[in-house]
């Protein structure tokens, strides 16, 4: 049982885990503005991805020097944002982002509403976000609630119910509106995320070095045992076939995507039946799928398809192509530096 309880009286709670930050939360960029633009950015770029690949790989650094404002970022063409977000993976987040940018500036003049009512008003922008947006950039006492702050909600009370439920859900919604602290939420809520990544942890939860054990029904070796989840989905294997087609001027045949998930972005053309000489394979993963490429030397013959368009050379850096893609593409261009057997029409 826990020595206390946060939701009857939050205020120790809420000291504990402020002190906590103060002298061991981590300084990232987004912690050095409140420009709310910059918050947003930072909160698009860090759903589905670990704050490692965001700051280490220089996407923010990249994104914010080439996009500094919503002003910018609304005037760009889509296949600019798609290209500063190639690597990052999940380009609708990219494309909401720049839905949200051109609301912004079409109805805001390019700033950011204050409120939470009038930030969930714009596209791109959910509960979560918006919470994060009033109390980092605003210093509202907004709540919000993410996968580490519901890992840390469910272990301090004790949920053991499925943690994805609309109930629970409404649950820790309500949990995290009582707790937060409405003179420094900023803080806060900062403070309760990084809770989550650094120690309130998924596998190996480090409770002895918890600044709000005492407020925790979890704390010790059953920790790691919540939340519960709905069963992972199965991991599906797919075998894809691609070609390498290059031409004497340099010029690469490519195809360009179609779908709702990589829509505009440019890759290797697919061809389930390709029986040229195999170049090379590469493995690469995309949410439950592991897929496996399998590049063939192109055809002699080989004439472009429906979406499949011969490229400049010149042209290839400035295309917006899935990571995976791009690594293939760079170690096509590197180790097979002739033409390929099929040159094509000019």
């Amino acid at each position: 049982m826990p020595e206390a309880d946060a939701l009857t009286l939050p205020g120790p709670f809420r000291a504990a885990l402020i002190a906590w930050f103060k002298a061991e939360g981590r300084d990232y960029p987004w912690r050095r503005t409140e420009d709310a633009y910059a918050i947003l950015v930072s909160e698009v770029m860090l759903q589905q991805t670990r704050i490692a690949t965001v700051l280490d790989r220089g996407y923010y650094t990249r994104w914010m020097e080439r996009f500094p404002d919503a002003r910018t970022l609304a005037a760009a063409t889509e296949e600019a944002v798609l290209r500063q977000w190639e690597g990052l993976g999940y380009y609708s987040r990219a494309r909401n982002l720049q839905k949200t940018a051109l609301a912004a500036v079409e109805r805001f003049g390019g700033a950011f509403p204050r409120s939470v009512d009038e930030l969930l008003t714009l596209p791109g922008i959910g509960r979560y976000t918006a919470g994060a947006v009033a109390s980092f950039a605003f210093h509202l006492p907004a709540p919000l609630v993410d996968g580490n702050v519901a890992r840390v909600f469910a272990r301090l009370f004790a949920c053991d119910e499925e943690i994805e439920r609309p109930a629970v859900q409404k649950r820790l919604w309500a949990w995290a509106e009582t707790l937060v602290d409405p003179t420094d939420a900023r803080r806060y809520n900062s403070a309760l995320m990084e809770l989550g990544q650094r120690v309130c942890t998924v596998r190996a939860p480090q409770c002895l070095l918890c600044p709000v054990r005492p407020w925790c029904a979890s704390a010790g070796p059953d920790a790691a045992l919540r939340p519960r989840k709905k069963a992972a989905r199965e991991t599906v294997i797919v075998a894809e076939r691609a070609i390498f087609a290059r031409r004497a001027d340099g010029a690469v045949l490519l195809h360009q995507e179609t779908g709702r998930r990589r829509r505009g972005l440019w890759k290797l053309p697919e061809r389930p039946h390709a029986a040229g000489p195999v170049l090379f394979t590469a493995p690469y993963s995309i949410t439950h799928h592991r897929v496996t490429v399998t590049i063939h030397a192109a055809a002699p013959d080989e004439a472009p398809a429906a979406d499949e368009t011969w490229q400049p050379a010149a042209a290839l850096p400035d295309l917006a192509m899935p990571g995976p893609y791009r690594r293939m593409l760079d170690r096509l261009l590197a180790e097979f530096t002739s033409p390929s057997p099929s040159s094509g029409p000019h």
